[in-house]
């Protein structure tokens, strides 16, 4: 019987350290190299390379409306969590990330999953995000991306305070359809100028605190070793 025992402990032990091979972890690195721009918390996952947050040209899903006009993570992460066969783990980085902070961070994945994607609003902003889709993830020691804002198209861009959220604006998280929005992700195009303030006296951000140049995210990825 004793006999039986070990033989049984060898195996689960044999089968804990390959299923522990399997797994790879990660340290992550996501610097915001804005001006003026604060990035909300970030929604970070590692996946399998046929999973994707949005697709460049084609309508905004509404679990990334909800994350490109309000920051909430929440609605993305569940539709993540629903195709289990094509995500490793997936997490959100709580905090806000103003210009020039690095917020650092660890993520697993198994060796199935050689991709990491994330997202996060800007603020302050109508719809833009910054993203990383689908890059891959190194075999051995670190790779360093930069990350461009995007545009949801699911809000229009008057850069007017009554429709941004966050401790700036204090504005309206969430728009209705409008025949105003450009309807499809795209390359955003940063602030411009469009005076001061609307009829109503709320303030309009302008091009010279809050504009960006593309890229306005560095990210750098590193495998570490199981501990």
């Amino acid at each position: 019987m004793k006999f039986k025992i070990t033989i049984i402990l060898s195996l689960l032990l044999s089968a804990n350290l390959v299923f522990a091979d399997k797994m790879k972890r990660y340290e992550v690195s996501i610097t915001n190299i804005t001006k003026g721009q604060t990035f909300t918390p970030q929604l970070v996952l590692t996946h399998k390379k046929s999973l994707s947050l949005f697709t460049l040209g084609q309508p905004a899903s509404m679990p990334l409306e909800l994350l490109a006009e309000g920051g909430d993570t929440e609605p993305l992460t569940d539709y993540i969590e629903s195709t289990p066969n094509k995500m490793g783990e997936v997490q959100t980085v709580p905090g806000l990330l103003a210009s020039g902070q690095t917020v650092t961070f660890k993520i697993s994945g198994h060796h199935k999953h050689h991709y990491l994607s994330f997202a996060a609003m800007l603020l302050p902003t109508n719809d833009t995000f910054v993203a990383l889709s689908a890059v891959k993830l190194p075999k051995k020691g670190s790779v360093s991306y930069f990350a461009v804002a995007y545009d949801a198209g699911t809000e229009k861009n008057d850069q007017n305070c009554a429709y941004i959220p966050g401790p700036l604006c204090g504005g309206e998280a969430h728009s209705e359809v409008s025949d105003m929005d450009e309807g499809y992700v795209y390359i955003g195009n940063g602030f411009h100028d469009l005076g001061d303030e609307d009829d109503e006296g709320n303030i309009i951000l302008g091009p010279l605190q809050y504009d960006w140049n593309n890229s306005v995210a560095l990210v750098s990825i590193k495998r570490i070793k199981h501990h």
